[in-house]
């Protein structure tokens, strides 16, 4: 980005600058303060972004005081691209929602050389290309980000959120010194652009700040990944900064050049990029964008890029830098494959989930060995009793470890568990760790066996093991774990989506006093609550607004809402359309249900005990008191749809439509959404990279197999 001889110009302006800066209360003549802005942004360079400082940090110190003071005198002078406008000088007061200029989708996964051959041969099968060239980077594992700039300015940044919309962060970025406030994308013709990258926290920034809690006597984070994404979403931008997060930017996703001309994922126009951009071949290729990134004093990852021809180089790079993920001074969970000519992305175009021109090849589970100091049980809503494995805690692929889920008593003995073992753990998918086994040659002697409890370690009551079931459980349906697990699923974004809740208010009101069932959501006592730390008028009138509106949530959200065992979202669907009133369950036996779609002996079982117990239909009836719909609202609009009773199945990844939004045109002409493949299927709908579904449904003959467009014309007659 600074050539040597603008090297050596800037280090001279910085050497005048310190030597004035020395001098108390002194500021800048308002024609150099240009000039001390460049010095500046110059050292940020060389420290935030190729981590090669040219001064100290008291004389960076000194640089920034010079500036801070010159502004303060003349507040007129003051740039918003200004190095002092990064730390905001009030809270946040919330984070608005924006949408992206192109959706964020996510990226394809792939586990082993297989996978990137599958997803080679498909590419060079929809190209016609013998070999294509890829663009290799690693995957860094922290917060996505989107920024756009406009007339070289950054004017927003946003989190990813669901990949349409994401959360304006624009003040905390500003707190991130590799990201520049300014940037002379002009150069190269471009008038507008959207750059997608990863906030992270490196291994170094991690370990001191979790030093600086422990100082305090406070709980250490738990991950760098972690760290990154709740920084973004920080009140205070002044703490954002002191966390000495970075950031990574690694795609241009939009532009719009000076003549007016858009070029984005969406395909505006891309196969005559070349001719739009004539002389600036860095935007044709993706390789060539982290270059151009990086020229214009971005963190790219321009010195971890690979460009390769075929596939076989990409695993052979991917293997290597797998083999060296620990020497890197961040985290990173596996590599990104790209193909790396541009008009060639957009003719492979993509699927609604993912690019068919990128892939993730994810680095293989990370493991480790700790001791098994202790073992506790946790009670869940169905009141199942889930041991907990105590370990010591051992920090493994980003995450430092100290409690492992073991399932049940089977999975205990399976293992041969034992407090005192050294086990093996490892951290599948990089996600969720388990333990892989128990070493017993390591044993001391001093090993004990876990014991299981015979009764509920939350209420007493004994615990009871179904016939042919592993787990045991807690059957009291008052015990106090089950009825706070409850509540949570409830109020849960799939349930009754009651913004604003959540589990850690669901728990406070509980401990005081305020709620202790779910009838108890709707009749909280508000002028108490708003007495309470953190809940002001404008929040309080959020969660009873939520509340109120939760009451007109169609039927089929309140049966999943109850957490009756074994049924979950399309099961509570079929239910819903079976009833005109939820009560009329408690009349229906276990055969009637069972000649419901998709309802077995097992959860016809669990339904009918549901609407046997007279705790349950008393607390229905509590519900339907305080205003929540028990009826079945769209009973008859359903009756009239032309699919009345005309079974749906959806396979593999829909190109036009979300699997939600086809679901729910199917639903609306009378549709029954089922779960799995049998001789009551009338229709599978496929998608791209069907499973196995779709080769159960071929031996069939009932079924009728057709594609999205197929269903789509069907939808239309």
């Amino acid at each position: 980005m600074y050539g040597n001889d603008q090297t050596r110009q800037l280090q001279k302006q910085s050497a005048g600058f310190l030597s004035l800066a020395t001098k108390k209360a002194s500021t800048v003549p308002v024609k150099e303060l240009d000039a001390l802005r460049q010095v500046l942004r110059f050292h940020e360079y060389r420290y935030y972004v190729l981590n090669e400082p040219l001064v100290s940090d008291g004389e960076y110190d000194q640089l920034y005081k010079l500036l801070e003071r010159t502004e303060q005198a003349d507040p007129a002078l003051i740039t918003p691209d200004s190095p002092t406008q990064r730390v905001g000088s009030s809270l946040n007061q919330g984070f608005t929602t924006v949408q992206h200029l192109v959706p964020m989708l996510s990226l394809d996964n792939s586990y082993n050389a297989e996978d990137l051959l599958d997803f080679d041969r498909k590419a060079r099968e929809l190209s016609g290309l013998d070999t294509i060239e890829y663009c290799i980077e690693p995957k860094f594992d922290g917060a996505s980000i989107s920024l756009i700039y406009e007339n070289d300015k950054l004017v927003r940044a946003a989190t990813r959120g669901d990949g349409v919309e994401g959360e304006e962060i624009t003040t905390n970025i500003k707190q991130i010194r590799s990201i520049p406030l300014t940037a002379a994308f002009s150069k190269y013709g471009l008038q507008q652009i959207e750059v997608r990258g990863e906030v992270i926290m490196s291994k170094k920034s991690f370990a001191a700040y979790n030093e600086q809690l422990a100082a305090q006597n406070l709980a250490p984070l738990a991950n760098p990944r972690n760290a990154a994404s709740g920084s973004l979403r920080m009140k205070d931008p002044k703490e954002v900064g002191r966390r000495s997060l970075d950031a990574f930017l690694y795609h241009i996703s939009f532009f719009i050049t000076d003549d007016g001309w858009k070029m984005s994922d969406e395909g505006e126009e891309k196969a005559d990029i070349k001719k739009h951009l004539s002389g600036n071949n860095l935007l044709a290729s993706h390789s060539g964008s982290l270059e151009l990134l990086w020229n214009l004093g971005f963190r790219s990852p321009q010195k971890e890029k690979r460009v390769v021809k075929g596939i076989q180089p990409v695993i052979d790079y991917c293997l290597e830098f797998e083999a060296g993920r620990d020497d890197l001074p961040y985290e990173i969970d596996g590599m990104v494959v790209k193909v790396n000519d541009v008009v060639l992305q957009e003719n492979l175009g993509m699927t609604s989930h993912h690019p068919r021109w990128a892939i993730a090849f994810k680095f293989k589970a990370r493991q480790a060995t700790t001791k098994l100091i202790g073992a506790g049980f946790q009670v869940g809503r169905t009141g199942a009793v889930t041991p907990v494995a105590k370990l010591e805690p051992v920090y493994l692929a980003g995450v430092t470890v100290s409690s492992i889920s073991i399932h049940n008593e089977e999975y205990i003995r399976e293992k041969d568990l034992k407090i005192g073992d050294t086990v093996l753990i490892e951290r599948a998918g990089d996600v969720i760790p388990q333990i892989v086994k128990s070493l017993p040659e390591l044993r001391t002697g001093k090993e004990k066996p876990i014991a299981f409890p015979k009764q509920c370690p939350v209420c007493k009551s004994e615990l009871y093991k179904e016939e042919g079931e592993a787990v045991w459980r807690c059957i009291n349906i008052e015990c106090e774990a089950q009825v706070v697990e409850k509540m949570i699923h409830f109020v849960s974004k799939d349930a009754m989506d009651i913004k604003s809740f959540g589990e850690a208010n669901v728990r406070k009101f509980y401990e005081l006093g305020f709620l202790k069932d779910i009838p108890g959501i709707y009749t909280l006592p508000y002028d108490q609550i708003g007495a309470l730390e953190g809940f002001g008028k404008k929040s309080l009138d959020n969660l009873q607004a939520a509340i109120e509106a939760s009451k007109q949530q169609p039927l089929h959200r309140l049966i999943y809402a109850l957490g009756i065992r074994f049924v979950g979202e399309t099961t509570a669907k079929t239910l819903a359309n079976a009833v005109n009133h939820i009560l009329d369950f408690a009349a229906k036996s276990e055969e009637e249900l069972t000649q419901l779609e998709d309802v077995g002996v097992k959860v016809a079982k669990s339904i009918h005990g549901f609407f046997q117990n007279k705790q349950n239909i008393h607390m229905l009836q509590q519900l339907e008191k305080l205003g929540l719909q028990l009826q079945n609202q769209k009973k008859k609009a359903v009756a009239a749809g032309a699919l009345t009773g005309t079974t749906f199945l959806f396979t593999g990844t829909l190109a036009k439509l979300k699997r939600s939004e086809a679901e729910a045109m199917a639903e609306a002409e009378g549709g029954v959404i089922v779960s799995g493949v049998s001789a009551k299927l009338n229709y599978l709908v496929v998608g791209e990279d069907a499973g196995s579904k779709l080769e159960k449904a071929k031996k069939i003959n009932t079924i009728k197999i057709i594609s999205e467009d197929e269903f789509l014309q069907l939808m239309t007659k």
